[in-house]
């Protein structure tokens, strides 16, 4: 049996015990390692320790049947092995960044960890070459690390229709490389054209015309929209670009879509220069 095969029988274990206690001493033992190895082992293949995983898993499926029924947060998560409600509420806003009640109130998109797979499809998606002409975002910026999580709390908060004066509008995630603190600045928020609300706090940013690929993700459930989200730029970044005959031009990269409209599905512009 090679160590896929027994991370394989982990995960299987796992996912079967995630409503009861599960320790490491019961997880090596099913992959046959010693806790030792299968704790390096399962990280490595994994990239979370076992602990993290188990986490991460049952806040997901708590997460999800947060918005399928009406039944109490409290006792979701008492199921799924929190005893308190304030130890839940705890691990779910440090995974989140947001109240539970504000995602059930909100209904957005988080970024759920479903079951670790080694095998996947293949996956692939064709842009549109497009000519657009230049405009205006009036956008917060990022105060988070992890844009998701700054997704999270504006999508909860209701800042689009605070921006746009309680019109339903499309929202936009920008991005650009800050070379001088070699790190990712974000931003989102909406065409300036609809900034007819409380733009207190905001900035303006002039997206430049141009030619651009645009990536529309494949349309998948809420569970796993952020995650398609994820993949979809990975495979632009890994694949796309080195078999495209275009090199990524400096400027914003975008990415728009509507948290209302329930599509589950955004197109991702990044401007373009061909090589």
């Amino acid at each position: 049996m090679d160590y896929q095969e027994r991370i394989e029988k982990v995960i299987d274990y796992i996912e079967e015990n995630l409503r009861y206690e599960i320790n490491l001493a019961d997880c090596a033992r099913v992959s046959g390692y010693s806790p030792y190895h299968f704790l390096r082992i399962f990280r490595d293949a994994v990239g979370l320790t076992p602990a993290d995983y188990i986490r991460k898993r049952r806040i997901s499926e708590i997460s999800k049947e947060i918005l399928r029924g009406n039944q109490n947060i409290s006792l979701i998560a008492f199921r799924y092995g929190f005893n308190s409600k304030e130890n839940f509420v705890r691990a779910f806003k440090m995974e989140h960044h947001i109240l539970p009640t504000e995602y059930k109130a909100a209904q957005n998109s988080l970024k759920l960890y479903e079951r670790f797979r080694f095998e996947e499809k293949d996956f692939s998606v064709a842009p549109r070459i497009v000519e657009i002409q230049p405009f205006s975002l009036t956008v917060y910026e990022c105060d988070e690390e992890f844009p998701p999580n700054f997704w999270n709390k504006y999508n909860a908060r209701g800042l689009s229709r605070k921006l746009s004066g309680g019109r339903e509008v499309w929202d936009y995630g920008v991005s650009s490389w800050n070379h001088e603190e070699n790190r990712l600045d974000y931003y989102i928020g909406i065409r300036s054209e609809y900034a007819a609300g409380d733009i207190q706090g905001t900035l303006e940013l002039d997206v430049a015309g141009g030619l651009y690929a645009v990536f529309s993700t494949p349309a998948v459930s809420q569970d796993v929209f952020v995650t398609q989200i994820r993949r979809t730029w990975d495979y632009i970044k890994r694949v796309w670009f080195p078999n495209s005959g275009y090199e990524r031009k400096s400027g914003y990269e975008f990415e728009c879509y509507c948290e209302k409209s329930r599509l589950f599905s955004e197109d991702i512009y990044i401007p373009l220069d061909k090589k």
